[in-house]
Formats: structure tokens, sequence, C-alpha cells
């Protein structure tokens, strides 16, 4: 394996398979930090939903308990 890597041009052992892997894992690295990015993105929005949530039931429960006749 090695003597035929050896036998190859200097450009195809410099430039070329540099290229090719580069282009290959770089390919799998945006996929994977597009990935996390969307997971990021849809735990934020569960922690604003709940959140929001929590906000909504208490104003209600406390402007009921207080008398003022809810919505």
């Amino acid at each position: 394996m090695k003597r035929a890597f050896m036998t190859l041009p200097w450009w195809v052992r410099w430039i070329a398979l540099p290229a090719i892997a580069v282009v290959v894992l770089g390919t799998l690295l945006g996929g994977l930090v597009v990935w996390l990015l969307h997971l990021l993105f849809r735990l934020l929005l569960i922690a604003a939903l709940v959140a929001v949530l929590i906000f909504v039931v208490r104003k209600v429960t406390s402007s009921s308990s207080s008398g003022g006749g809810g919505w």
C-alpha cells in the first residue's frame, strides 16, 4: 500500500487526496453541526413554550383567586 502511494505524482499526494478528505469529512462535520444546532433550537423552543405556559397559568390562577372574575 505504501509503495502504491509513493508511486503517485506529488500533486495527487499533497493536493488531490487532502482535498478529497476535506470535502468528505467537511460534509460529515457540517451535517453534524447542522443537526446539533437544530436540536439546540428545538430544546430552546420547548423551554420557551414551557415558560410561557407557566406564566399564563400563574396569571390566570392569580387573577381568578383575587376575585377578578377570570377571563
